[in-house]
């Protein structure tokens, strides 16, 4: 008797919430995510933000627009995520 079992990876994506800070592009709007973190030294709590490029297929979202994006395989150089 042989056991065929299939192990898979079970991977959980990221998905971030941010606002749209560039549509200029086909397909691809540019989200920016803000986090706080905390300060080692002070113990203040500092806003942190970082930019991400994100696939849009239908192009509908527009600059200042709230999105939530999710991890992906890449799509280029540097856009891995896309639109949920």
């Amino acid at each position: 008797m042989e056991s065929t079992i299939k192990h898979e990876k079970i991977t959980r994506k990221r998905v971030l919430s941010g606002t749209v800070v560039s549509d200029a592009m086909q397909k691809t709007v540019v989200v920016k995510v803000e986090r706080y973190k905390k300060n080692q030294k002070y113990g203040k709590y500092v806003k942190m933000s970082k930019k991400y490029k994100a696939h849009d297929e239908t192009n509908k979202y527009k600059v200042g627009d709230k999105i939530k994006i999710e991890e992906c395989r890449p799509m280029s150089k540097d856009k891995h995520f896309r639109v949920l």
